[in-house]
């Protein structure tokens, strides 16, 4: 008996869904850190390539493959590093290696997109692929600006008509897909400024520069300066995370850092604010005599899903979840390198729920995050969905 393309698909990752939960584990207790993936390359290269795709391993780590024939490609992408995080969860698939887990769920990701990738094998050897797919399982999304560079750089979405990804949501319980058209998340920016002077005594601040005191100011000032040199629409956040000056109380440091991030809603905005930050933070020094050496690297834009793709996300959560899966998400001010692919082409990135229902809400980039692994499942389910209702839209 043929089945429907859709209920092929969930009919394929049910049968798998033992062996993919199984492989999350695996990664789970198997992480590796940016531009270190290479033991989740090989095992993710071995399962995709043995359901028919062809592949191709990228300069360092992770691959690209695909299925299908025709002019028409879109795109599904997984990120698959993990973080310099120490694992909590004191589960039996825990993070056996030290200070590194995959907790901002990459290890979902990866899995999602192998199972889809067994599901539209499948679809494609029935000949019901009305084109290519092709599939970024990409490394170091947790370092600026992002391995996304590196895979457009290698041409991973040349000719690609649309791209598409998940995101877990810790916040969104299993069974619910958060989806928003627009900004999905912010951009983010790295800020680092270091003060140098000539030190002195604490009593005597009149005749050294008091770096301490700048430093407080650089602090404080630069998002006060912000608030009022950009659009409050913009969203404009800086926030620090490290603060250095000084060893002993009554010694004025001669050098001295703060570090933080800036986190912006608004790709104009995102545009300008590097100069701003630099003009600002000169003016805010000079009365204190000390110099400022501002270390600024541009990060990720934000991810803005395009309207249309967030309809193919829309309905591939339909066919595959049903009409109450789909709920509402606010922008985020997290940042996504996923956002460098859809300034090239439009896409869109889906938030999977992976909270048990009733069960507690945790937080991306904690050690506890605990996933519901129901959602392995569905986000398979709905990426190979979503290829195929690309597909069987009209091009761009």
């Amino acid at each position: 008996m043929s089945l429907e393309p859709s209920t092929l698909i969930a009919t394929v990752v049910d049968k798998y869904d033992a062996e993919l939960v199984e492989m999350r584990r695996d990664l789970h207790a198997h992480p590796e850190l940016s531009w270190a993936e290479t033991r989740t390359t090989d095992l993710v290269a071995a399962k995709v390539e043995a359901a028919g795709w062809r592949v191709t391993r990228l300069a360092r780590t992770g691959l690209v493959a695909e299925i299908g024939q025709g002019d028409r490609v879109v795109a599904l992408r997984a990120d698959m590093d993990a973080l310099p995080v120490k694992d909590v969860t004191g589960d039996p698939w825990a993070s056996t290696v030290p200070g590194v887990a995959h907790a901002c769920g990459h290890d979902v990701h990866t899995v999602a997109l192998t199972g889809a990738a067994l599901a539209l094998g499948e679809v494609a050897d029935r000949g019901a692929l009305p084109g290519r797919v092709r599939l970024l399982f990409q490394p170091a999304e947790e370092v600026m600006p992002g391995g996304a560079i590196d895979l457009i750089a290698q041409g991973a979405i040349s000719g690609v008509e649309r791209v598409f990804a998940l995101h877990c949501d810790p916040g969104v319980d299993v069974g619910q897909v958060g989806l928003r058209t627009g900004p999905l998340t912010s951009a983010a920016d790295r800020i680092e400024v270091r003060l140098q002077g000539t030190g002195g005594h604490t009593s005597r601040p009149h005749l050294t520069g008091d770096l301490t005191f700048a430093l407080a100011k650089v602090t404080t000032e630069l998002p006060a300066v912000l608030s009022r040199r950009m659009d409050p629409r913009a969203g404009v956040s800086v926030v620090w995370g490290m603060v250095q000056a000084g060893s002993a109380p009554n010694v004025i440091p001669d050098h001295g850092i703060v570090g933080g991030t800036v986190r912006i809603l608004d790709a104009v905005a995102w545009s300008e604010c590097e100069t701003i930050i630099r003009e600002a933070v000169i003016d805010i020094v000079r009365p204190y005599g000390v110099t400022a050496t501002l270390d600024y690297q541009q990060g990720v834009p934000p991810v803005v899903n395009e309207a249309r793709s967030n309809e193919i996300l829309a309905a591939a959560v339909h066919d595959m979840l049903g009409p109450d899966a789909r709920v509402g998400v606010p922008q985020s001010l997290g940042g996504e390198d996923f956002g460098w692919y859809l300034d090239r082409v439009p896409g869109a990135m889906m938030r999977l729920g992976t909270r048990t229902p009733g069960g507690a809400t945790y937080d991306l980039h904690q050690g506890n995050l605990r996933v519901d692994e129901r959602s392995v499942a569905i986000g398979s389910k709905l990426l190979a969905a979503t290829a195929l209702q690309a597909l069987g839209v009209a091009g761009r």
